[in-house]
């Protein structure tokens, strides 16, 4: 069935008895479905939620990002998603994170190590690795986003927009591509790659939302500016977490677990003591940064 009229994201919110698990079905926000969302669906999880002090939000929205400037409405749908931060500022501590989900197949062990490597490599943002289910093996997806510290792409884009170098991740930036390959987390440039962790504090403070590209700038899509915005605030401190690998459906994100790795095996292969784990943070972004403009 047609992935823009049939996706649903199943929301459950688990507790140690198997009597209070909540699942509720919401259409997917970027799709064409026009079924409605019956309050009563949603009053099992605000009344949980709200047992543990959590507030619940739902937001409808006419914004359509394939009606006009897919940017402009795109980064209009996320702001639209930050507005209870936004607009309740002072409730929050300075210190919050915001973990920022799109439509992938994601594990609780997922969401947690992205939690945990913000804190332990003191870090402002952490991304995961989103893939695209092609044969004979899954191949890195966000490359118009994601840029390494270099500012280049992932993998390397030849003059006719193919994908055959895709297996070749980090290929002109040999430390990236060692701690990629030990499944360490790593310093780059920008990402988002389908679900990321990020301190609130921008946020809060009403330095940073997502935008489109201004006038002279390249054309660019918001989550990339919005990590460009993020290194000229001083939020320098951007890493994927390789161990994090995801896909938009369950089958394809099992897949891509079984080719590039579990949270949970990359945890157990840890030294407790190695610090090599921890990422040595550069605070000086690269001199260059590859665009849309550059590509192909």
């Amino acid at each position: 069935m047609p992935l823009r009229k049939t996706r649903k994201a199943v929301a459950r919110l688990q507790y140690p008895s198997s009597e209070s698990i909540v699942g509720i079905k919401l259409p997917y926000f970027n799709g064409d479905n026009d079924d409605g969302i019956p309050d009563q669906e949603t009053q099992g999880l605000r009344k949980h939620m709200a047992i543990l002090g959590l507030e619940y939000h739902l937001e409808v929205s006419d914004i359509d990002p394939s009606q006009g400037d897919r940017i402009e409405g795109l980064a209009a749908l996320r702001n639209l998603a930050l507005e209870p931060l936004i607009n309740n500022s002072t409730q929050y501590s300075s210190d919050a994170a915001v973990v920022f989900i799109n439509d992938v197949a994601i594990c609780f062990e997922d969401i947690l190590e992205l939690v945990h490597q913000r804190v332990f490599q003191k870090a402002d943002m952490t991304c995961g690795m989103d893939w695209n289910s092609i044969e004979p093996a899954p191949i890195f997806y966000d490359i118009w986003i994601a840029r390494a510290i270099n500012g280049d792409t992932f993998w390397g884009i030849p003059p006719d927009g193919g994908w055959r170098y895709a297996p070749n991740l980090f290929w002109n930036h040999p430390l990236s591509g060692q701690r990629y390959e030990e499944r360490k987390a790593l310093q780059v440039f920008a990402c988002w790659n389908g679900a990321v962790v990020f301190t609130a504090k921008p946020i809060i403070e009403k330095k940073i939302r997502f935008r489109t590209s201004k006038p002279g700038e390249c054309f660019s899509g918001e989550p990339r500016l919005f990590c460009k915005d993020m290194w000229m605030n001083g939020y320098s401190r951007i890493a994927v977490v390789p161990s994090v690998n995801l896909e938009y459906s369950n089958e394809n994100t099992q897949k891509a677990k079984e080719v590039y790795g579990y949270v949970s095996d990359a945890v157990k292969a840890e030294q407790k003591d190695d610090e090599s784990l921890k990422i040595e943070w550069d605070a000086k972004p690269p001199e260059q940064v590859k665009f849309k403009c550059d590509l192909g």
